[in-house]
């Protein structure tokens, strides 16, 4: 998050300019309103912005390298040794597509 003024961001956090760009929105329409912009929906929102939440379904990085490894050598599995280097390349791509979209495989 290196590009960010602390002296031009809301309250001085660490925001990108579209996350302070939608907080500033986000006080715009309270203040629109007449409610109160200062809640814990924007204590939320700000939360959300500095510490993402985890993604609990991505892989772990290992899992991850080790499944890419194993869909390059099934797609390899694909390639005639006999073909040109373009259309063994885009046949190798294909098959990579094929593999990427049956999704990770589950032991």
């Amino acid at each position: 998050m290196s590009d960010f003024d602390a002296n031009r961001t809301f309250r001085g956090l660490p925001l990108t300019p579209e996350q302070d760009a939608e907080v500033r929105h986000f006080i715009k329409k309270k203040n629109q309103r007449g409610e109160p912009w200062d809640t814990p929906e924007l204590e939320a929102m700000l939360h959300d912005m500095l510490e993402p939440p985890a993604d609990e379904d991505a892989p772990a990085d290992d899992d991850t390298e080790e499944e890419a490894r194993s869909a390059s050598e099934r797609a390899s599995a694909f390639i005639d040794e006999g073909m040109d280097p373009i259309e063994n390349s885009e046949e190798w791509h294909a098959a990579m597509e094929a593999e990427a979209m049956k999704g990770p495989r589950r032991g």
